[in-house]
């Protein structure tokens, strides 16, 4: 199975949740691109929600998340 070089690993900060998953980034772009292009939501797949606690809350194949929400954003998990 081939690894789809795109996927990049991601930790979502919010008020409440920790969102881990992966975003889809062009070959060389930074996180910094990514957010600065995208428009209301940001889509995560393989998406883990977790509550700042350390509870899991969900997981999901696919998720959007609220530019509006995001208070920090980092590559990797």
């Amino acid at each position: 199975m081939a690894v789809d070089e795109n996927k990049t690993k991601i930790t979502i900060l919010t008020a409440t949740y920790r969102v881990k998953g992966y975003i889809n980034l062009v070959p060389g772009a930074r996180v910094t691109d990514y957010m600065i292009d995208a428009k209301d939501f940001i889509a995560v797949t393989d998406a883990e929600v977790w509550e700042l606690g350390g509870r899991l809350v969900l997981t999901a194949p696919f998720l959007n998340v609220s530019r509006d929400c995001i208070q920090i954003v980092t590559p990797g998990h």
